[in-house]
């Protein structure tokens, strides 16, 4: 069994890869890249990337991958193409920050659904934790992101919210010997073709350029920042988030993901000189906190007993 150590190590793999995302995928939505256009791409190269690697840690093991295939499924259609779906329909709507803010509630709703589950209130670190994080969250995002707007934007982006949550409690389940990088390379090969058809049926806009694109201030070529998306921030991203779920646990690995939004604030400030401010850094060090005291419970707990996913 991997340690704790390298469960946190993982955690922090992803959420700066992901944190990458926003700062190599702007250059294409400037270009005339819709947001539903590039997430498929980006899903469709990282499934790509990744399955040199799959065929290598199956071994010719496929009937794991086989016995797998609802959480593969769950993975694919809940955890990326749902989420990303129901994410850009709330951004169509509502601002962007606050479409972010609910749908990083997600650990909340793992903490939620635990105590309806159990019926046992949440031990007070996790309580206390839990509220450092959100409020840690308003922070870096910006208060200005709390404000009454589009009920079917807000509906939308609990769905998200939701969906985020599936993500984590599927990840988190037992691997019965498949290796985490072939659930993250099969999810995202599923995921791809499910977002291009929701794009296909005009669900949501569908565009892509194909043409030079300005990246940090040099024009280079429209795949350049995609690979480093696919490699980088989506690939490697999954690969090491499901592998932290799956030795840490839904909830802990959900309330470390929340620094995904402090490592993306950064990149946006390091790679495009977009403002930090201090009330941001303070914001992500409230997270911290929050993320020590849910680590501190004694016997965390599984936020719910889901349905078996093979």
């Amino acid at each position: 069994m991997p340690s704790k150590s390298t469960g946190l190590i993982a955690a922090a793999v992803s959420f700066i890869s992901f944190g990458m995302s926003g700062a190599f995928v702007k250059p294409l939505l400037e270009a005339g890249w819709s947001p539903a256009a590039a997430v498929t791409a980006r899903a469709f190269a990282a499934g790509v990337v990744l399955l040199p690697f799959v065929v290598v840690m199956m071994r010719g093991r496929w009937s794991l991958l086989a016995a797998a295939r609802w959480r593969v499924l769950g993975m694919g259609i809940i955890g990326v193409a749902i989420t990303q779906v129901l994410y850009f329909a709330a951004i169509a709507r509502i601002p962007v920050a606050t479409a972010l803010l609910i749908e990083f509630l997600a650990p909340l709703i793992l903490v939620g659904f635990a105590w309806a589950a159990s019926r046992k209130t949440p031990a007070p670190v996790v309580l206390v934790g839990s509220a450092l994080a959100v409020g840690g969250l308003v922070l870096v995002i910006g208060p200005g992101a709390i404000q009454a707007v589009d009920p079917l934007g807000l509906l939308a982006a609990f769905g998200a919210a939701l969906g985020c949550s599936g993500y984590f409690v599927i990840a988190a389940r037992p691997s019965n010997g498949l290796p985490p990088v072939a659930l993250a390379g099969a999810g995202l090969l599923v995921a791809a073709p499910a977002l291009a058809v929701i794009g296909g049926l005009g669900l949501l806009p569908f565009t892509a350029t194909f043409h030079d694109v300005p990246l940090f201030g040099t024009p280079v070529a429209w795949w350049v920042p995609l690979l480093v998306v696919a490699v980088v921030a989506t690939a490697l991203a999954y690969a090491s988030g499901i592998t932290a779920s799956g030795i840490l646990g839904s909830r802990l690995a959900s309330f470390i993901a929340l620094l995904e939004v402090v490592s993306a604030s950064l990149f946006a400030w390091l790679l495009l000189g977009e403002t930090l401010s201090p009330l941001q850094l303070f914001g992500g060090l409230l997270i911290l906190g929050g993320i020590v005291f849910v680590r501190a419970e004694r016997q965390p707990a599984e936020p719910l007993a889901a349905p078996a996913i093979a």
